[in-house]
């Protein structure tokens, strides 16, 4: 037997009602995000600029390796860019960790202004980066929500 009058039973009902409803929006509203989030790309990009070897194995080359054969963003890119180019284009170690990478996935480019200035342009794109300005698509990339830029 209900101890409370008939009004006060019909306001927790339509209360009760309500509330089920408003969940009910959070939940498809979470949902919808969940079909965003399976549909967007995590991307990265990597802007190498330290000539330091130990710094290339270390971190930069390790982390974005690492990135891309752990599935931890959906496209893994590298600018070689300043003094990098020139370490890259002699260190037979940081060159054969490219060249791996390349083959697994990391998208390995170089800035032409930096390559010409260290004389490294032709020995960069025999290693299969593409070398070309770099300043607009970093820009792009920089203004990209879905890309997250870290420099070394």
């Amino acid at each position: 037997m209900c101890r409370f009058p008939v009004k006060t039973s019909s306001a927790l009902i339509f209360i009760s009602i309500c509330t089920l409803t408003q969940c009910g929006i959070v939940i498809m509203s979470n949902d919808s995000r969940a079909d965003e989030s399976a549909t967007s790309t995590e991307r990265l990009t990597i802007v190498w600029t330290s000539g330091d070897p130990e710094v290339a194995h270390r971190m930069v080359l390790m982390y974005a390796h690492a990135a891309k054969t752990g599935e931890w963003f959906d496209e893994v890119r590298v600018i070689v860019w300043g003094p990098s180019s020139r370490l890259l284009a002699a260190d037979k170690d940081v060159q054969a960790k490219i060249k791996q990478m390349q083959e697994d996935g990391v998208i390995v480019q170089a800035c032409i202004v930096c390559a010409d200035s260290y004389g490294v342009t032709d020995q960069l794109r025999s290693l299969g980066l593409e070398v070309k300005g770099m300043g607009k698509p970093l820009s792009k990339f920089v203004r990209d929500p879905e890309m997250h830029v870290l420099t070394f």
